[in-house]
C-alpha cells in the first residue's frame, strides 16, 4: 500500500499536469511532467514505493510524455 502522502504528492503533481495540458500550456506541461517523473524516481530509489505503485505512475508518465512528444513552440 502505498503511503498517503506519497501518494497525495503524485497525485498534485499529475493533476498540475493534466492542467496545464487542457490549459495549452506547453512549458509549464514540460516542467510538470519532469517534476513528476524526477519525483517517482526518487521514490522508488528511496524504496518508498513498491513496484506495483511505480509501475502504475511511470506508465501514466510515459503516456503523457509521448503524448507531449511533438509539443514546441
Amino acid at each position: 500500500m502505498i503511503k498517503r502522502k506519497i501518494k497525495t504528492e503524485l497525485e498534485q503533481k499529475l493533476s498540475e499536469l493534466k492542467m496545464n495540458l487542457e490549459n495549452n500550456y506547453k512549458d509549464q506541461a514540460h516542467a510538470a511532467l519532469k517534476e513528476l517523473q524526477t519525483t517517482l524516481d526518487a521514490y522508488w530509489q528511496a524504496g518508498e514505493l513498491k513496484e506495483k505503485d511505480y509501475r502504475k505512475y511511470k506508465q501514466t508518465a510515459d503516456h503523457y510524455a509521448m503524448r507531449m512528444q511533438n509539443y514546441h513552440h
